[in-house]
């Protein structure tokens, strides 16, 4: 491969330290093509150099690299940490990349302030001062830098299973989930009381101590302690009914039947494992999945996939801890290329359970990052296996349903071309932009542009417009205000591109098909503007309802004088155009309902009140928690402030609601 590069090229491998580090290479367009890891860079990069790789993908990699960067760390550990860092930040071309979503979910349990001695006795609210929020720890969905005042427990895979937990943290604990600006301004108890979800220490109907047993006692069932809060429980219960106190043996005889019936359903409960990630891994028709199941204080909290991209470009040869360096299967490198970026920022369990071999270095290298030496176990038995099996059918399904999807999206991308007879060499290049205009009886007018692009939304792309200088309601001088803002620029800078015998690429460029939501009126303010922009009339589509309005009865209406089209309810061009009208539409009614909220309630801030200054809003502030408290508070409440008057309150609570 040697004869393709330069001399400079050549002469900077040759100079490379025996050292650990990363390496980084680019193209002609000095476009990154790979970020690597070495144990040895000058071992590691003149491999790359040295053999002849043939007609592989790497072969095909390597021939396109005209520059290089290395950067040389103190260990294995640092240049892995780095590598990953870079992948994700850079996205190369012939990296595997596990893209993050989304971080995630935790339930959060408050930090809780030393409560007043009592009794085991509930405390009547006229006996005892007011029971104060911060004594009473609360469950909650979290998801975001966790603060070290609270726990936090997870994480969990979806929010549906946080949810799952706090409703089990209610039922069995009854602890509160309600914030602290609604706890401090209860004077009886909720619904939730009623139902027997919470003990309601909001109002005294249970004392600081007693609570804070019951959260201890959640905390160490979320930690995997169930059988000794049991033991526990039934202890304290005997204890009652010796003592007489039937009442509360009864309230702790409820508790205890809770937790058993939890304990039933829960039946990976009693196993050794507390805290397990499982990951199994499905390749299939250059597309990738690795399914990631979690055990938290030994329950089964549900599993999460994840696919990866650059599967089919991604470099097929192992690191040089490989002694004779033979390729590894692409399951293992996803597998390796998903531990090594998704534990950079997520807490790893001391134990792995994993559907292929893992290789020694990499493992060394993470446990040097995380600070502790973990297990990852491949070909389990028993319970752990079981786990495995369960998560490699999950990765299974999700791939074929990747798949399925794929393939069915391309086909309505293909579908929706052939129809408007849009002369594309490359599907996948295919973009359409979708406009719709909202409000409510003219008030809060937004505009909304939504992009379809690479057979899916891009929601990254998606934008909104504030509309005006119109006469409220005229959905047609909206239409003509968006259209005008969202392609004036865009046309003169493709006349300046056409001038100087280029063309505009990417999100520069003009799309290939723009829809908007309308009929003949709104597909004539587009054409009158296409027509002042001087941009191609062929490009406008309206859809237009059919008769009675109906789904799959819609019409297209075209900007360059063509006849309307109906293409049928079974369609998949139809079924393209109306997911992409009415996403247009979902988006565009979001933002006007925020934005006529934020009118209406002053944009939601106190100091737009007239009467309210500096010094009134931080007491209202420190008083109720927040705006949002504020707003739950009633008039007497709000008089209640220094500086308040009764007519003041009366005002911010008609400005706030």
């Amino acid at each position: 491969m040697s004869d393709v590069h330069s001399e400079e090229l050549l002469r900077e491998v040759a100079s490379l330290p025996a050292l650990p580090g990363v390496y980084r290479y680019f193209d002609a367009q000095d476009q990154l093509l790979y970020v690597g890891k070495a144990i040895n860079l000058k071992k590691r990069v003149s491999s790359y150099f040295q053999k002849n790789h043939g007609g592989t993908r790497i072969g095909h990699m390597v021939g396109k690299i005209v520059r290089m960067e290395t950067t040389v760390v103190r260990s294995e550990a640092e240049a892995l940490l780095l590598e990953n860092n870079l992948i994700k930040t850079l996205q190369p071309r012939y990296n595997i990349l596990f893209r993050d979503d989304k971080s995630y979910p935790y339930l959060k349990m408050t930090g809780v302030l030393p409560g007043p001695k009592a009794s085991g006795d509930a405390v009547s609210p006229g006996q005892a001062p007011a029971p104060v929020a911060a004594q009473f720890t609360r469950v909650s969905y979290y998801r975001g830098a966790v603060e070290k005042k609270h726990r936090y427990f997870g994480p969990y895979p979806s929010a549906w299973a946080v949810k799952e937990a706090i409703l089990l943290m209610q039922k069995v604990f009854r602890l509160r989930t309600c914030e602290d600006p609604v706890f401090s301004n209860r004077t009886r108890p909720c619904l939730l009381y009623q139902i027997k979800r919470c003990s309601a220490p909001c109002v005294g109907h249970i004392s600081a101590q007693d609570y804070a047993q019951d959260a201890a006692n959640a905390e160490r069932f979320l930690r995997g302690d169930a059988q000794d809060v049991m033991r526990t429980l039934e202890a304290r219960m005997m204890a009652h009914a010796e003592r007489l106190e039937f009442e509360q043996a009864a309230e702790l005889r409820n508790q205890v039947a809770a937790l058993s019936n939890v304990l039933h359903q829960q039946s990976m409960d009693n196993v050794a494992d507390r805290d397990v990630d499982i990951l199994a891994v499905k390749v299939q028709g250059g597309k990738a999945c690795v399914n990631l199941a979690m055990v938290r204080g030994g329950r089964h909290l549900g599993d999460r996939p994840y696919f990866p991209v650059h599967v089919e470009d991604a470099v097929d040869l192992r690191d040089e801890d490989d002694a004779d360096a033979a390729l590894a299967p692409v399951e293992v490198q996803v597998l390796e290329a998903f531990l090594s970026q998704h534990y950079i920022d997520v807490a790893m369990p001391p134990s792995l359970v994993v559907s292929h071999p893992v290789g020694k270095g990499l493992l060394k290298a993470l446990s040097e990052q995380v600070g502790f030496k973990f297990n990852a176990v491949h070909q389990p038995r028993e319970q752990r296996r079981a786990w495995l099996e369960m998560a490699q059918t999950n990765a299974d399904l999700q791939l074929a349903r990747l798949l399925a999807e794929e393939g069915s999206q391309q086909a309505r991308t293909r579908a929706l071309a052939e129809a408007l007879d849009l002369a594309l060499e490359d599907l996948d290049a295919l973009r359409v932009e979708c406009f719709d205009i909202s409000h409510t009886a003219g008030e809060a007018t937004q505009a909304s542009c939504v992009v379809f692009q690479h057979h899916k939304m891009q929601n990254a792309e998606y934008r909104r417009f504030n509309i005006d200088g119109i006469t409220p309601g005229d959905d047609y001088a909206a239409m003509r205000q968006v259209l005008t803002r969202r392609y004036s620029k865009l046309a003169e800078a493709l006349h300046e591109a056409k001038r100087a015998g280029s063309t505009l690429k990417g999100t520069a460029r003009l799309p290939d098909l723009v829809l908007v939501d309308g009929g003949k009126g709104q597909v004539a303010m587009a054409r009158e503007v296409f027509e002042g922009l001087g941009l191609d009339l062929s490009l406008i589509v309206g859809v237009e309802k059919g008769e009675g309005r109906k789904v799959g009865l819609e019409e297209l209406v075209f900007a360059d004088g063509r006849e309307k089209v109906y293409l049928g309810a079974d369609s998949a061009a139809l079924m393209l155009v109306a997911q992409i009208r009415d996403e247009a539409h979902r988006f565009a009614i979001t933002g006007m309902r925020a934005q006529r909220a934020k009118v209406r309630v002053g944009g939601s801030t106190l100091e737009e009140i007239p009467g309210v200054g500096p010094k009134r809003r931080a007491r209202l502030l420190q008083r109720f928690g927040g705006v949002r408290g504020v707003a739950l508070a009633s008039v007497d409440d709000i008089a209640t402030i220094e500086g308040i008057s009764r007519e003041l309150a009366e005002e911010i609570y008609r400005a706030l609601h």
